[in-house]
C-alpha cells in the first residue's frame, strides 16, 4: 500500500472524535493540578495552608499559558487550579477541543515542572459558554470557591497544628457555618477578613497597555510606544464588583478586536 493511501486510511481513526467549539461560543479552560495535595504537602512540603512560593509558581505558569500562542484575555488562579478565558474570536487550531485541551495541559505541566524542578502534572477541561453572563458567572463561581476554600483551609490547618488528626479536623469543621468558622479562627487569634486578599479571592492576570520608551533610528530620537504587558492582580474584587470587572474586561477586548 502506498504511503498516501495508508496515511488517509489511518487518519480516519485518529480524527474520528474531533470536534470544534462552535463560533459564537466563549471558551474557558480550567486546568487542575493532579495529586497536588501529596505533591505540595508531602513531597515538597510547602507551608500550609498557603505558601507564597507555591503561589508564585502558579502565577508564572499562568503567565506562560497566556503567552504561548493563544489569544487569552484573562487568567485566574486559586490553589492548584487555573482558569483561562479565550478571546471571543480565537480560532487557534480551528477551535478543536482535543488540541486546546492537550496543549494547555502539556504546557502547564511542562512550565510548572521546570519551575519546581520536579514533575507536576495538570489536566484540562473546557467550558463552552454561549453568552457573556455565563462568562461572568463562571469566574464568579471560581472567585467564590477561592473564598470558601481559603476559609476551610485556614480552619483545617489551624486545627491540625493544634494536634487534631486529619479526620478530627475534617469532622470538626464539616458542619460549621461560615460565621462559626470565622469564630473558630478568631479563637486562635486570626481575623479571616484581614488575611491577604489573594488567598481569599484568587489572583487575576490580564493585559494592560503601558507606555514604553523606545528609539527611532531614522530620527535618532527617543519615542514612547504602546506595549501590552501582563498585569498580575492580587487584589481582585468580590461578588457583584467582580462580575462587573469580568464584564468590562470582556467588552473592552471585544471592542478592541485584539
Amino acid at each position: 500500500m502506498k504511503f498516501d493511501d495508508l496515511d488517509d486510511k489511518m487518519r480516519i481513526y485518529e480524527t474520528a472524535q474531533d470536534r470544534c467549539v462552535l463560533p459564537g461560543m466563549y471558551i474557558v479552560a480550567r486546568i487542575d493540578g493532579r495529586s497536588f495535595t501529596r505533591l505540595t504537602k508531602e513531597v515538597h512540603k510547602f507551608d500550609a495552608p498557603f505558601d507564597v512560593r507555591f503561589r508564585d509558581l502558579m502565577v508564572e505558569t499562568v503567565k506562560h499559558l497566556m503567552s504561548c500562542g493563544f489569544n487569552i484575555i484573562y487568567g485566574f488562579t486559586e490553589s492548584d487550579e487555573i482558569s483561562l478565558l479565550f478571546h471571543y474570536n480565537e480560532t487557534a487550531f480551528s477551535r478543536k477541543t482535543r488540541k486546546l485541551i492537550s496543549i494547555l495541559a502539556g504546557e502547564a505541566s511542562a512550565k510548572f515542572s521546570s519551575l519546581l524542578g520536579a514533575v507536576g502534572a495538570f489536566d484540562c477541561r473546557l467550558s463552552e459558554l454561549p453568552n457573556r453572563q455565563l462568562v461572568e458567572d463562571y469566574f464568579r463561581w471560581r472567585n467564590e470557591d477561592a473564598h470558601r476554600n481559603a476559609l476551610n483551609a485556614h480552619c483545617y490547618w489551624r486545627l491540625r497544628q493544634d494536634n487534631f488528626s486529619q479526620n478530627e479536623a475534617t469532622e470538626q469543621i464539616k458542619h460549621l457555618s461560615i460565621a462559626a468558622k470565622n469564630e473558630l479562627l478568631f479563637q486562635y487569634g486570626i481575623n479571616f477578613n484581614e488575611l491577604p486578599n489573594w488567598q481569599k479571592r484568587g489572583i487575576g492576570l490580564y493585559w494592560k497597555k503601558v507606555k514604553k520608551e523606545g528609539f527611532n533610528p531614522k530620527t535618532n530620537e527617543k519615542v514612547w510606544v504602546d506595549r501590552r504587558e501582563l498585569f498580575v492582580d492580587f487584589e481582585l474584587p468580590m461578588r457583584d464588583e467582580y462580575n462587573q470587572f469580568i464584564a468590562d474586561l470582556v467588552l473592552e477586548n471585544e471592542k478592541a478586536g485584539l
